[in-house]
């Protein structure tokens, strides 16, 4: 079970990894409309998972407390977004297509604040992968391995393009190749950072875990609102964000349900 675990968290990673590595073998920056899907396909997986994968199974978790079942979840979710919130305020970054950088004022080069821009939203990933695993250790009956599974393909299946959208355009801006992948690789190292943290603060308080999946679902929803919505709808044409979007969340409630 633990080495099963091992590989749930490191299977996300390993697609951001696998994704940064695109700059090695395509000779051209992706195109605004290609980058505009990918993000689009990247925030429907992250909805869907938070829907499927983490706030459902936090209800059910719950039922005892009957009409109140949902007030773990309610609070779990405002805690990740307020989290995020503060991550967003105290970290300066810079998202992708943007010229002005968010957070407190800093001497950071534009590629590290870009490199940190994608960071800060690879933290509630592995957070929620890392709560879905902590719930099949502590045998929770909502929780399976398949569905773990599907979260942690899920999440890894939309780390591959994010994984490009670093590497390709800082190789685009003057990167050396390997420097480039280097920092795509870097970006999605906190996913089984903070999945192994989860894991080690669920097994200490047991209870805690309802709270804990919301957290993330919460933490991954401000994601999508705040960053990843905006980035697919730049410029003219943005139905093809919004229809990769929809490709996303279908692929993601799928994966859920059959291999859950």
């Amino acid at each position: 079970m633990v080495i099963d675990v091992f590989y749930g968290l490191m299977i996300p990673f390993i697609g951001t990894s696998l994704g940064a590595a695109a700059v090695f073998i395509m000779k051209r920056a992706l195109r605004e409309n290609v980058s505009r899907a990918l993000t689009g396909f990247a925030a429907g997986v992250m909805v869907a998972a938070s829907v499927w994968s983490l706030l459902i199974p936090a209800i059910e978790q719950s039922q005892a407390m009957g009409q109140f079942s949902f007030l773990p979840s309610l609070i779990g979710f405002w805690l990740g977004v307020l989290f995020l919130l503060l991550l967003d305020k105290i970290i300066p970054h810079l998202h992708r297509g943007f010229s002005e950088a968010e957070g407190p004022k800093s001497s950071l080069k534009r590629t590290t604040m870009m490199v940190l821009a994608v960071t800060l939203h690879n933290i509630p990933e592995g957070m929620a992968v890392g709560a879905v695993y902590a719930g099949l250790l502590s045998g929770s009956p909502d929780i399976t391995a398949g569905g773990a599974m599907a979260l942690a393909l899920g999440i890894a299946i939309q780390n591959f393009p994010e994984g490009a959208i670093i590497s390709m355009p800082l190789h685009a801006q003057g990167q050396k190749k390997p420097k480039a992948f280097l920092c795509g690789v870097l970006s999605g190292v906190v996913e089984p950072i903070f999945g192994v943290l989860t894991v080690i603060f669920a097994a200490m308080i047991v209870p805690a875990l309802p709270y804990l999946l919301s957290f993330a679902a919460g933490a991954m929803i401000y994601v999508v609102v705040e960053e990843l919505i905006p980035e697919m709808s730049q410029g003219r044409h943005s139905d093809i964000g919004v229809l990769f979007f929809a490709a996303g969340f279908t692929v993601m409630m799928s994966l859920d349900v059959a291999l859950g």
